[in-house]
């Protein structure tokens, strides 16, 4: 049961949604606006370990010093 983030190309509201079933991917409106015309967003991962917190993140945003892309405004400029 994947948890897809989505991008909404009429109001630009960013979400995640659960889903449950292979049809329900087809289903997925924004909550905002109810529109059904978004974009699958590729999501980064994280994990907790003996280490301490760790990210995907890496090297693909260097010049970004936070933990988690959301509210990037790189994300928004490539929109």
């Amino acid at each position: 049961m994947p948890i897809i983030e989505f991008y909404c190309n009429k109001c630009q509201h960013k979400f995640e949604e659960l889903i449950l079933k292979n049809g329900w991917l087809n289903s997925v409106k924004c909550p905002e606006c109810k529109n059904t015309d978004l974009e699958r967003l590729y999501s980064t991962f994280a994990f907790s370990g003996n280490s301490g917190f760790s990210s995907s993140i890496g090297s693909s945003c260097t010049d970004c010093s936070k933990d988690s892309c959301t509210g990037c405004s790189k994300l928004k400029e490539e929109k």
